[in-house]
C-alpha cells in the first residue's frame, strides 16, 4: 500500500504520454490521476502502511506513512490538483502540453517517493527525481534561450547542497551499516549523527531556498507560473523543511543542531521578507516571500516544536499555490508581471476576491488557519529565546506589508479594461478550491484546534501567552496602516527608496551574483574543463590506444600468415617426397620382390613338372634317393 502514492501519478504520467494526441483527454487524465493518488495516499495514512523492496546485498529501500509523512503525503496531491487542473485549462493551446501535464504528474510522483521514504537511499532517490523534474518543468518553454540557462542555475545550485544529503547517507551507513532513519537514531556514535545532521541541513537549506541558496528561486521563476505554484507549495521548496520535520527528533541530539536551524530560519524570514517587499516583479516577490515562510518554518523546527512547523508548511501550500495562480492570471490578463503596471481588481474582480483571501492568509490575518499556525511559530520561537521571538514578529510586520502591498497592486483598483485574455471556468474553479481550503483551515481556532494539529504531524506546539496574540494584532495593525499611508502617497511601488539601492536589495541583497560567481560560473567552467579532458585526454588515450591494439593485430596477423603458410608448405612438401619415394619403393622394391617370387614359383613348377614322367621305377629312385637324404641328414644333425 505504501507504494501506490509512488506507482500511480507514474501510471498517470504514461497514459498522459499515451494518449497525448488526444488533447481534449490530457487534462482530464492528469487530474483523474492525481485525484487516484489522492485516494490512494488518504489510505494509506490511515492506514499507517509500511514497506520495504530488497536491493540485494543487504540494501533495501524502506517506506513508511508514519509521523509526518501522514499529513504530508495527503498534502502533495492535494495541492497539485487544482494546479495541474488550472493548467489544463489555462495551457491547452501550449503544444506541449502533453510534456508539461506529464511532467508535473511525475512531479508528484517523485515527491511521494521522497515523503514517504524511510531511509537514507531512498529519500536521495526521490530528492534526485524531483530535482531532475523541476529543472525539467523550469525549461519547459526552452525555446527561450534564458529559460533553460535559468533551468541550469537553479539546477546546479540546489545541486550543490544536494551533495549533503549523500554526505548525510554516507554517514548514516558508516555508523550503522544501514541507510534506515531508526538504526541513526539508535546509533551512539555522536560524530557521525553530528555529519549526518549537517548534510542534511545543507541539503534542506538549499532545497528550501534558506539564505544562502535563496536566489535560485528567482531563476525558477523561469518556467510557467503554474510549475512555480506547485514548486512553492508542496513539492520541491517543501522539501527541505519537510526532510527536517521528519528527522528533527533524531537530528535533536546534536548540540549545534537546533541553534543553528533558528539561526538559518531567523535570517532568511527577515531577508527574505525584505526582498519579498522591495520586489517589483509579482512573481519574485512571492518567490521572497516563500523563502521567508520557509524562514518562519525552520524556527518552529529548530526549536522543536515541529507540530507547528507542518502546521505552517501546509496553511502555506495552499495559499502560496493559490497566489501563484493568481499571479498566472494576472500575466496572462494584464500582459506583464511588473506591479507598477497591473491593479486587475475591477477587471478582474473575483480573482481579486480569492487573491486576496490567500494574501490575508500569507499576512496572517485571523481567524484565517495561516494565522493559526503563525501564532504556533511566534510561540515556539519566544520559547526558544525572546530576541528569537522579536526577531519573528519583525518578520511577521515584513509579512503583514508585502502581503498587502501585492494585493493592491496586483488587484487593487484600476482600469477595467485589459488587453489579454480573461480567466474561464476552469481556472477560475482551481483558485476557488485554494481559496476554500485557505478558509476552512480557519476550523483550527476552534477549540481542540491544537491536539488536531498535534496528533496529525505528531509533533508538539508550543503553549502561547495571550500577549503574543495581541502583540501579533497590533503587527498586523502597524503593516495595514503603513501600507494605507503609502498607498495614499503613490509610493507603495518604490516605498520612497532611491531605485539602485531598491534595486540591489531585491535582487537578494547581490546574493545572486555571488552566487552565480561563487558556485554557479566555477561548475560550469569546471564542467567544461572536464569536458575538454574527456574528449582530448581520455578520448585520445582510448582512441590511441585502439589505433595501437589494431596495428599489432594487423601486424600479428600478417607473421600468424607468414609462419602458417611457411610451416604448411614445409609439411606439404615432405609428405609429397614421402610419397614419391614411398611410390619408388613401392616400384622397384615390392614389386621386384613379388615378380621375383613368383618367377621362382614358376621355374619350380617347370622344373617339377618334368619328373611328373608317368614311370613307377622313375618315381621309386626319387622316393629312395629322398629317403636316404632325409637319413643322411638326421645322421648328420645327430
Amino acid at each position: 500500500m505504501a507504494w501506490l502514492p509512488v506507482f500511480v501519478p507514474v501510471a498517470g504520467t504514461a497514459m498522459v504520454l499515451l494518449f497525448r494526441r488526444r488533447r481534449r483527454l490530457l487534462g482530464p487524465i492528469a487530474v483523474a490521476a492525481l485525484a487516484g493518488t489522492l485516494a490512494v495516499a488518504v489510505v494509506a495514512a490511515f492506514a499507517g502502511s509500511t514497506a520495504s523492496w530488497d536491493w540485494g546485498a543487504g540494501i533495501a529501500l524502506q517506506l513508511s506513512v508514519e509521523g509526518a509523512a501522514r499529513p504530508m503525503v495527503v498534502l502533495v496531491p492535494l495541492v497539485a490538483l487544482p494546479i495541474v487542473g488550472f493548467t489544463a485549462a489555462s495551457l491547452r493551446r501550449d503544444p506541449a502540453l502533453a510534456r508539461l501535464l506529464g511532467l508535473m504528474v511525475a512531479f508528484v510522483g517523485a515527491m511521494e517517493l521522497l515523503v514517504v521514504a524511510a531511509d537514507f537511499l531512498t529519500l536521495l532517490i526521490g530528492w534526485e527525481l524531483v530535482g531532475a523534474a523541476s529543472w525539467s518543468l523550469i525549461g519547459h518553454e526552452w525555446r527561450d534561450p534564458n529559460r533553460p540557462r535559468s533551468a541550469k542555475e537553479a539546477f546546479i545550485t540546489t545541486r550543490f547542497g544536494d551533495l549533503g544529503l549523500y554526505l548525510a547517507a554516507g554517514a548514516a551507513f558508516a555508523a550503522t551499516g544501514s541507510f534506515r532513519y531508526s538504526d541513526l537514531a539508535a546509533s551512539s556514535d555522536p560524530r557521525w549523527l553530528a555529519i549526518a545532521a549537517g548534510g542534511v541541513l545543507v541539503a534542506a537549506a538549499a532545497k528550501s531556498a534558506q539564505v544562502p541558496f535563496s536566489p535560485w528561486l528567482f531563476s525558477a521563476m523561469a518556467g510557467p507560473s503554474p510549475v512555480s505554484a506547485l514548486l512553492h507549495s508542496a513539492t520541491m521548496v517543501a522539501a527541505g523543511a519537510y526532510a527536517l520535520i521528519r528527522l528533527e527528533p533524531i537530528f535533536s541530539q546534536v548540540p549545534w543542531f537546533p541553534p543553528t536551524v533558528i539561526g538559518l530560519g531567523l535570517v532568511t524570514a527577515l531577508a527574505g521578507g525584505v526582498v519579498a517587499l522591495v520586489q517589483t516583479d509579482f512573481k519574485r516577490a512571492l518567490a521572497g516571500s516563500t523563502s521567508a515562510q520557509y524562514g518562519l518554518m525552520l524556527i518552529a523546527i529548530g526549536a522543536g516544536f515541529t507540530a507547528a512547523g507542518m502546521g505552517q508548511l501546509t496553511a502555506h501550500a495552499f495559499f502560496k499555490a493559490l497566489l501563484f495562480l493568481g499571479a498566472g492570471v494576472a500575466l496572462h490578463t494584464g500582459g506583464t508581471l511588473d506591479l507598477g503596471s497591473l491593479r486587475l481588481g475591477s477587471a478582474l474582480p473575483k480573482v481579486a476576491l480569492l487573491f486576496g483571501v490567500g494574501a490575508a492568509a500569507l499576512a496572517a490575518i485571523p481567524p484565517l488557519g495561516g494565522a493559526f499556525t503563525k501564532e504556533a511559530v511566534l510561540a515556539a520561537a519566544f520559547d526558544a529565546g525572546v530576541w528569537v521571538g522579536a526577531g519573528t514578529v519583525v518578520a511577521g510586520l515584513l509579512s503583514v506589508l508585502y502581503a498587502s502591498r501585492l494585493h493592491l497592486l496586483g488587484y487593487g483598483p484600476g482600469p477595467t479594461q485589459t488587453s489579454g485574455e480573461r480567466p474561464g471556468v476552469g481556472e477560475l474553479l482551481a483558485i476557488g478550491a485554494l481559496a476554500t481550503i485557505t478558509l476552512l483551515l480557519g476550523a483550527l481556532w476552534l477549540p481542540g484546534g491544537e491536539k488536531l494539529l498535534e496528533t496529525v504531524a505528531s509533533g508538539r506546539i508550543a503553549g502561547g501567552e495571550p500577549w503574543e496574540l495581541w502583540v501579533s494584532l497590533g503587527v498586523i495593525a502597524l503593516g495595514l496602516a503603513i501600507i494605507a499611508a503609502l498607498w495614499k502617497r503613490h509610493r507603495l511601488v518604490d516605498l520612497g527608496i532611491p531605485d539602485r539601492l531598491r534595486a540591489a536589495v531585491a535582487d537578494w541583497w547581490g546574493l545572486p551574483t555571488a552566487g552565480r560567481v561563487v558556485i554557479v560560473d566555477p561548475v560550469l567552467r569546471l564542467s567544461e574543463g572536464l569536458r575538454i579532458t574527456d574528449r582530448s585526454v581520455v578520448d585520445a588515450l582510448v582512441l590511441g590506444t585502439a589505433r595501437t591494439a589494431t596495428r599489432v593485430s594487423a601486424s600479428l596477423r600478417r607473421s600468424a600468415e607468414r609462419v602458417i603458410d611457411g610451416g604448411v608448405h614445409v609439411i606439404a612438401g615432405g609428405v609429397l617426397r614421402t610419397a614419391d619415394t614411398s611410390r619408388s619403393v613401392d616400384d622397384e622394391a615390392v614389386d621386384g620382390t613379388v615378380e621375383g617370387i613368383a618367377l621362382g614359383i614358376g621355374i619350380a613348377g617347370e622344373q617339377s613338372r618334368k619328373l611328373q614322367t608317368g614311370m613307377s621305377y622313375h618315381y621309386y629312385t626319387i622316393l629312395v634317393i629322398g629317403a636316404a637324404l632325409i637319413i643322411f641328414v638326421t645322421v648328420l644333425w645327430r
